[in-house]
């Protein structure tokens, strides 16, 4: 291996590690929420709107902390968001005691997230060759779905053995150790240029059909992924409360299995896509997870034999578009215009990730949660995300590729 090539390796893993930490508390509120509903008397839309707090945060601080990537190094800011992270779940820990005082420290560890994971991303690939970018993108935005599967995974194990603050604490801990492994292990870059983000600039990115078309389409990648997540340990719970069975007694666990799945179908969706062309891979496997979507949630009350292979298929298939889409947000858009495109893309896109939550919760209220009617419900939501990812993509093809690819 080259010494370029180490070096290009070693920042990956720095900033995948540190990904990883601060995603330590990620899951605490989905885990948690069949325990919390119940202490605090949450209806199910209230849960949703528990869980998609967070992503409001994120999608209010984004626009200005990823676009600020553009005039300075997104080091300094991917700093600043881990300390927030740390603040919010210690915060959580310390004074949450119901509904709107949970709402408000999980919305602060939300904006602690905008503040980490476009802003690493950014960082990262600021400091990698051109011709690793793409892979270096892969590996970073798979290890989303490491850290979020660890996170479940820790969560489950713990969560009986110990008061649920604590779990908070120990998640505000790990968000520290990030924040210091990047400190101490990734050196300030070079000064930026002085760059003008007004009106113009902004312009430019909105105006570009292609950079909407790839938010669009990770907004209905989020809406499902997010809402999915959410609710996967209450699914479970309530699954197993109907029909008990040894796996399903360990939601937690089956929930970081789903969730790790997310790495590899992330890589190689990734991979599909530039072997086969990014459009084409797209529009075939979001439709995938959309109608996998809607056999779970008629599949509901069905042995665990048939019901939990097929939840982990498709916790893959949902996958398969995630590093696609972001990689093709990054390649395909101009040096100068990269962090008010990724600004753009994670606003909107995670605008998908607050909605899902929700929508499922709403459906749940309507059909019954108790009911298995309620949940079909709640799954159809999650293709009627992704659905609407699927037709946003489909404007890529009516788009000119960007003039400095040309």
């Amino acid at each position: 291996m080259m010494a370029g090539e180490r070096s290009s390796a070693a920042l990956v893993l720095t900033f995948c590690i540190a990904e990883a930490l601060l995603m330590a508390g990620f899951a605490l509120v989905p885990s948690l929420l069949p325990q919390l509903s119940q202490r605090w008397s949450l209806s199910a839309t209230a849960g949703g709107w528990l869980g998609s707090i967070f992503f409001l945060g994120y999608i209010l601080a984004v626009p200005v902390l990823v676009s600020l990537t553009d005039r300075i190094d997104a080091r300094r800011i991917y700093l600043a968001g881990a300390t927030v992270s740390a603040l919010a779940l210690a915060g959580f820990a310390s004074f949450a005691d119901g509904l709107a005082s949970g709402l408000g420290w999980w919305w602060l560890a939300g904006l602690g997230l905008a503040g980490t994971y476009m802003p690493g991303l950014k960082a990262l690939t600021d400091r990698l060759p051109v011709a690793v970018q793409a892979r270096g993108t892969a590996f970073y935005t798979a290890t989303f779905g490491v850290g979020a599967g660890l996170s479940y995974l820790w969560i489950g194990l713990l969560q009986g053995r110990l008061p649920w603050p604590w779990l908070f604490a120990i998640a505000a801990v790990c968000a520290a150790l990030s924040m210091l492994l990047v400190w101490r292990g990734i050196a300030p870059g070079k000064p930026l240029m002085a760059t003008q983000i007004g009106r113009s600039h902004w312009r430019s990115v909105v105006g570009d059909r292609r950079i909407l078309a790839f938010c669009g389409g990770y907004f209905g990648h989020n809406w499902e992924l997010f809402g999915f997540r959410a609710w996967l340990v209450a699914y479970l719970t309530w699954t197993h409360a109907r029909t008990p069975d040894s796996w399903t007694a360990m939601p937690g666990l089956i929930a970081a299995l789903a969730t790790f799945l997310a790495v590899p179908a992330s890589i190689l969706g990734n991979e599909g896509a530039q072997r086969w062309g990014r459009a084409r891979w797209l529009q075939t496997v979001m439709p995938l997870s959309g109608v996998l979507a809607i056999v779970v949630g008629f599949s509901g009350g069905q042995s665990s034999r048939l019901l939990l292979p097929l939840l982990l298929v498709y916790a893959a298939s949902m996958n398969l578009d995630s590093a696609a889409l972001t990689a093709g947000l990054l390649t395909e858009t101009s040096p100068e215009k990269r962090g008010t495109a990724l600004a753009l893309y994670s606003s909107i896109g995670f605008a998908g990730a607050c909605i899902g939550p929700i929508a499922f919760g709403v459906a749940l209220d309507a059909f019954g949660r108790s009911l298995q009617a309620g949940w079909t419900a709640a799954f159809v939501t999650l293709a009627g995300g992704v659905g609407f990812g699927r037709w946003a993509i489909g404007r890529i093809g009516a788009a000119p590729p960007p003039a400095h690819l040309s």
